[in-house]
């Protein structure tokens, strides 16, 4: 074989990989596996009662934050440490940096169901992790890209809360479409930032959101569980 047929066979074969990767992950971090991730706003709920949230332009600004800033950047660096490294010693570090009693929730009963599920469908037992420990550890033995696995968690966790805010603002379909496209660009760059992520990158200082996330706790009325 010349060494322009051995480019070409290994290319193929990268591509190959790739578009496998990507449906496996597709389907972990599809709307439709049972981790329940429909009950959780992120204290989004509150966030929209209080009118911090009341449009588009607004969502976009406070999932923008969450995503660059806060949970779902730190889930980023988590999940990364958890590829390649001690899964049990990161999910204490996940369960303990998490800023509220419900943030807490979210991330350990998704992890737990995804665990479960994951362990029924490939037979890999992953233990108990939170959520994006649990991605990150199962991506890792799955052999599946880290950059891309990154980026459509990060993905899926915005389209969860642009869900979340479809039916609480409410908000136009289409409209929610913009606003993930927008952020498209940041899960990205977050994925690619994020790679052999270590314990000294794990960061948050989105107050508002994790205030919200508090009061959610003791919120009279509420539709979703965080």
């Amino acid at each position: 074989m010349d060494t322009g047929a051995r480019i070409h066979m290994n290319t193929w074969r990268r591509l190959m990989t790739t578009n496998t990767d990507i449906l496996t992950l597709s389907q972990l971090l599809s709307p439709s596996f049972p981790v329940g991730g429909f009950a959780y706003s992120h204290g989004l709920e509150t966030a929209i009662k209080e009118g911090a949230i009341r449009c588009a332009a607004t969502l976009e600004a406070w999932l923008s934050d969450v995503l660059q800033f806060g949970g779902a950047q730190s889930d980023a660096v988590l999940l990364n440490m958890a590829y390649g490294g001690d899964a049990v010693a990161v999910d204490v570090q996940a369960r303990a940096f998490a800023s509220s009693a419900e943030r807490l929730k979210e991330a350990d009963l998704q992890g737990a169901a995804f665990c479960e599920t994951v362990q029924a469908v490939w037979d890999i037992d992953l233990g108990r992790l939170c959520y994006p420990v649990a991605v990150g550890r199962a991506a890792g033995v799955m052999k599946l890209d880290p950059e891309l696995s990154t980026a459509m968690y990060l993905q899926a966790f915005i389209g969860n809360l642009v869900a979340a805010a479809i039916r609480l603002v409410p908000l136009g379909q289409v409209d929610g479409q913009k606003v993930q496209r927008a952020l498209k660009p940041h899960c990205a760059t977050i994925a690619k930032a994020s790679a052999n992520a270590t314990l000294g990158d794990l960061h948050s200082c989105t107050w508002a959101s994790d205030i919200a996330a508090m009061r959610h706790e003791t919120q009279y009325s509420r539709v979703f569980r965080s």
